[in-house]
């Protein structure tokens, strides 16, 4: 296939070495984790172990770890009309959904709400939340005792343009107003520090296949009791703890606690590392073209993340071209059958059309190298630099 540059880290990342060997062992475990004798037990202590580690991973406990086929069956279990636990209240019914202008379409879509019960929460051309119209929401939609039956989900990092969400600020009005705070730290997690006290989220969700494990498996962690399963998304056996039915798959579950383990364990050093390589990218990237724009450059941003619009380029010919060229980037979000169209998130932004069409996003991770990094600069150069773009070269 020649020299290629795998930079679309915020799609899938690869499986960690450690996580195939400990997937593989997985497979050779042949009892059902829910039977009584020898296999059965054996096949659960492998997912307890997993369970433990994806807890500690966020500062959670192993109770509170529910496992999912992936982030958008976590989005759709947890986005209902549920009741919320808290020590003055009781148990409410949350009836009312906002949620973030940029989140995932799984976010977007509501769940279980009707989509009357459905609002926005606007952000800023910066990609940061409008805390000023959350807070006059919530006090609009709260009863006379002050509490708002809402469930509010915000992004702990946005997937497309990296950009960081101030969740504890956002959890501070959240429980101000007795409202669930639901936190998708997907494309946070194995970035940024992600831990349930920090954020004080009532639950996040997590996919293992963003940091280094299996696709097709996710988590729900939550915070405690403050929200519980009115009624499970799956029913059935009462799996997870009755939260989840459905017989478990111990391998990807083994694989995520590994790779949620070893992305916590390498996030600072790691972090570094990529930091410096996406700086070294932007540069050279600058250099063949000055008059690129960098979306959400003046908003705190995961270290791995570039999403650029490109003046006169189309998205989809660009990264068809970057792709024949050894180079894997994405247009925006790979969650949408594949379809290259315009950002939601840049739209919500505020961004020009024809700029938002051109955008290319270069996520970095665990196995991205300098070389990688180097093939893609010139590359980019050779296909859209000003010496290209005059026609002097190919």
């Amino acid at each position: 296939m020649g020299e290629r540059a795998y930079l679309d880290h915020n799609a899938t990342t690869p499986l960690r070495p450690a996580v195939v060997e400990a997937m593989t062992w997985a497979f050779s475990l042949s009892g059902n984790p829910s039977s009584i004798h020898t296999e059965g037990r054996a096949a659960r202590a492998a997912m307890d172990r997993a369970r433990a580690q994806m807890a500690s991973a966020v500062g959670g406990t192993a109770k509170d770890v529910v496992f999912m086929s992936g982030a958008t069956e976590a989005l759709n279990t947890l986005l209902r009309p549920s009741p919320a636990v808290t020590s003055t209240s009781g148990a409410r019914r949350t009836d009312r959904l906002l949620v973030l202008a940029t989140e995932h379409s799984a976010a977007l879509a509501g769940g279980g709400f009707e989509a009357d019960s459905i609002e926005t929460i606007p952000i800023d051309t910066d990609g940061f939340i409008d805390l000023a119209f959350l807070e006059q929401r919530l006090r609009e939609l709260a009863d006379p005792s002050g509490f708002a039956p809402v469930t509010v989900v915000v992004q702990l990092a946005n997937s497309e343009t990296g950009v960081i969400q101030p969740v504890r600020l956002v959890s501070q009005l959240t429980d101000r107003f007795g409202a669930l705070m639901v936190c998708d730290a997907v494309a946070a997690f194995g970035k940024i520090p992600v831990n349930l006290a920090d954020l004080n989220a009532d639950a996040i969700v997590v996919s293992a296949h963003k940091f280094g494990g299996p696709k097709g498996i996710g988590a729900i962690v939550l915070n405690g009791s403050t929200l519980q399963f009115e009624r499970p998304l799956l029913t059935g056996g009462g799996q997870e703890m009755r939260r989840r039915s459905g017989t478990e798959n111990v391998p990807a579950i083994v694989g995520m606690g590994v790779a949620a383990e070893l992305a916590a364990a390498e996030l600072e050093l790691d972090s570094v590392r990529i930091t410096a390589l996406r700086e070294r990218l932007l540069t050279g990237l600058c250099l063949a073209r000055p008059d690129l724009v960098v979306f959400g450059d003046q908003a705190p941003r995961l270290p791995n993340t570039l999403n650029i619009g490109l003046p006169g380029a189309k998205a989809e010919t660009a990264v068809i071209a970057l792709d024949l060229g050894g180079v894997a980037v994405s247009s925006g979000s790979a969650c949408s059958s594949g379809k290259v169209k315009r950002s939601h998130v840049l739209d919500a932004m505020g961004v020009a059309p024809g700029l938002a069409e051109s955008a290319m996003r270069f996520s970095l991770g665990w196995t991205t190298t300098e070389d990688e990094i180097d093939h893609a600069i010139v590359t980019f150069g050779k296909l859209f630099g000003q010496v290209a773009r005059h026609g002097v070269a190919a």
